[in-house]
Parts: structure tokens; C-alpha cells; sequence
């Protein structure tokens, strides 16, 4: 399914200029120029198939990243390949319904999350955790999207 039929599927704004800010202030934010990734919105078929056959976890998710770097130094043409984030659009407006804000806001917050992901953020212990999330809420709230 490409991202048109899922757009007119889930009636979600094909004005994405707000993910070009947030993942800008993201970059920005991290110190990484000339970077290079891709944002693919799937169904929930997809993402679980993606996390199936890549996590052996067989189920839905939010988002899923794939980081292209072993080595954050590592350039192509002075371009850095970060990698893919899947984003599971029927997850991401089934979630922002359930926390009471805007399919926009919470597009924008798996965008983040998915991206410092590919930056090699975690959230494996509490600690990781706090520090990657309360960057993404500094980044949205900078960007004026906030709950």
C-alpha cells in the first residue's frame, strides 16, 4: 500500500511540512549534517511482517527503525545514511486518539522517536529512557507541536 491510498484511507494531511521541521531540529539538535534516510507509512499488515521476520516479535507497533550505520562516522559523498523508520499509520491515529491529541502530533512524535533511533537512542533501561524521551518532548515543543 503506498502512502496515497493509506492518506486516503486514514484522511491524514498530505501537508507533511512539520515532519521536515521536526526531523530538521532533530539533525540540528544531534550535530548531523547532510543526512540521508527514508520515512515509509505502512498498514498493520506491513509492520508486523517488518517486526516478525527482522525482531521475531509478531506483532503490531507504532514504529519501527532500521539504522543504516554501524559506524556514525561513516559518509557517503559527505552524506550519512541513517537508515529507514516505518510508521504504522492505523497505530499512530488509534494512539492519538487514545492520549486526546492530533494525528499531527503524534505523527510528529513517532517521526522523533524513530529518528533518534536510527541516531543510536534506546530506551532498554529507565535511564535511556528519560534522556531519549524527554529529548523528543524538548524537539516537539520547540517545534510548537505539543499535547
Amino acid at each position: 500500500m503506498n502512502t496515497y491510498e493509506i492518506n486516503d484511507l486514514y484522511q491524514v494531511s498530505f501537508d507533511y511540512s512539520y515532519l521536515d521541521k521536526v526531523i530538521n531540529r532533530t539533525l540540528k539538535h544531534e550535530k548531523v549534517k547532510n543526512a540521508y534516510l527514508s520515512l515509509i507509512f505502512v498498514d498493520e499488515k506491513t509492520i508486523q511482517d517488518l517486526n516478525k521476520k527482522y525482531r521475531d516479535i509478531d506483532k503490531v507497533t507504532d514504529v519501527i527503525s532500521f539504522a543504516f550505520e554501524d559506524n556514525p562516522d561513516l559518509v557517503y559523498n559527505d552524506i550519512r545514511v541513517l537508515g529507514d523508520i516505518y510508521i504504522c499509520i492505523p497505530r499512530m491515529l488509534e494512539q492519538a486518539e487514545n492520549y486526546g491529541h492530533s494525528s499531527q502530533r503524534e505523527l510528529a512524535f513517532l517521526t522523533v522517536h524513530g529518528l533518534l533511533h536510527l541516531l543510536g537512542y534506546d530506551h532498554q533501561t529507565k535511564e535511556d529512557e528519560e534522556k531519549m524521551f524527554g529529548l523528543q518532548e524538548l524537539i516537539l515543543n520547540a517545534e510548537g507541536i505539543t499535547r
